[in-house]
């Protein structure tokens, strides 16, 4: 299996469990968060960090041009305490919305690979605005398949915690 393969079909796994997830919640528990110390999101805010944790940063990535990740810089210890706390973070005002960002999102991360040389993938350079250290771009594209699989557990345990029915076979997509 080859780069492009690989990522396309890890990224077209993750955005289906995502978007079934999405589904399931609802729009009237949005303000929802598991708890109102430990700087938690809200379900809105969650939702709409997910519909941009695949896509966006993929192609920042592939076309070196960032347009948000404004609170990092080089110094990872510097960038930690600039983290913008939860109150602060945008968030979605419906599911319709959010599913739409979404899959405008997964067209993102699949037109990005599909545009990508298996050479590139392979053996670029791919420094990231948290983490200057040098990486092949295909390791970067997979960690933010993993960054989106990351934020689709939390989903599902936000679900759990509102007492939604769901399962392993709802996080993996089986």
């Amino acid at each position: 299996m080859n780069w492009k393969e690989l990522l396309t079909r890890q990224t077209e796994q993750a955005y289906k469990v995502v978007t079934h997830l999405v589904g399931l919640c609802n729009d009237s528990e949005l303000n929802w968060k598991p708890d109102e110390e430990n700087n938690w999101m809200t379900t809105a805010q969650l939702l709409y960090h997910t519909a941009n944790s695949g896509g966006k940063p993929m192609n920042g990535f592939a076309s070196g041009s960032w347009t948000s990740h404004e609170h990092v810089d080089g110094d990872m210890e510097k960038s930690k305490k600039m983290m913008p706390p939860a109150t602060s973070m945008p968030g979605v005002s419906s599911i319709a919305e959010a599913l739409q960002l979404l899959e405008a999102d997964k067209s993102l991360a699949l037109e990005t690979i599909a545009n990508v040389s298996e050479e590139d993938l392979a053996t670029k350079p791919s420094p990231a605005p948290w983490d200057p250290k040098p990486v092949i771009l295909g390791i970067r594209l997979l960690e933010m398949v993993e960054h989106l699989n990351q934020h689709k557990a939390q989903l599902f345990y936000y679900l759990k915690l509102q007492n939604k029915s769901v399962g392993t076979f709802d996080l993996y997509g089986v």
